[in-house]
């Protein structure tokens, strides 16, 4: 096991880092909620709907975008692959990269809306940031706080109730929720551009907040 799986395994809930994950969770709801209600049914930070989406889009569902899953996997890697080999693990160098992405794709919005063509570079902007930041969380190895999926998070705290992971897990689900409702209204109100520009916000927040442990512990 690497190092920063051994000490992200013994994370505590009120740790800078749990702290920080936790909030970075909320900006996956931001962004789903953008990228989905407001970029043509497409995921920026969950992969997992994108190929689902796909399925749908090539069995002749209407509403969905093969065009817009496509690209959104593909800068996704891009993004992981780019933290692969440049963030080491270091969370707040994959922060700052993230912010600035976010602040882009608002740009974009306020200057060109979300239609046409210009969805598609949104779409890539922030598919980008997510890569970036689920390859650095990946390498920190923190259970049960993944940032974008639910999943396995939820499958944990059904099926070991007495855990005593079950607050962290509820709150990896209630942390989402709190991103993805204020997104989606925000979106439904024509406001996409400000709901980044709180991803931004939140994102800058976090990563100004948070520390690296000074002997590099965390790195992978």
């Amino acid at each position: 096991m690497s190092t920063a799986k051994a000490v992200g395994a013994s994370t505590e809930d009120g740790d800078p880092l749990a702290l920080a994950l936790f909030g970075l969770t909320v900006v996956s709801g931001l962004i789903d909620a953008v990228s989905y209600l407001g970029l043509g049914h497409v995921f920026a930070a969950n992969m997992t709907g994108n190929v689902v989406v796909i399925g749908f889009a090539l069995a002749g569902a209407p509403g969905f975008s093969v065009l817009g899953s496509i690209t959104s996997l593909a800068a996704f890697l891009l993004g992981a692959a780019l933290a692969g080999r440049l963030t080491a693990g270091r969370l707040r160098f994959a922060l700052v990269a993230e912010t600035l992405l976010h602040l882009a794709a608002a740009g974009v919005v306020f200057a060109a809306g979300t239609g046409g063509d210009v969805q598609y570079g949104v779409i890539a902007l922030l598919a980008v940031a997510m890569g970036i930041r689920n390859a650095t969380v990946r390498s920190l190895g923190v259970p049960d706080l993944t940032t974008t999926v639910l999943t396995m998070t939820l499958t944990s705290l059904a099926a070991e109730p007495h855990s005593p992971r079950r607050r962290r897990r509820f709150l990896a689900a209630l942390t989402m929720l709190a991103g993805v409702v204020p997104g989606s209204v925000l979106v439904l109100h024509g406001q996409a551009g400000w709901a980044l520009v709180a991803a931004a916000a939140l994102t800058t927040a976090t990563w100004a907040l948070y520390r690296e442990p000074a002997d590099g512990s965390r790195s992978a």
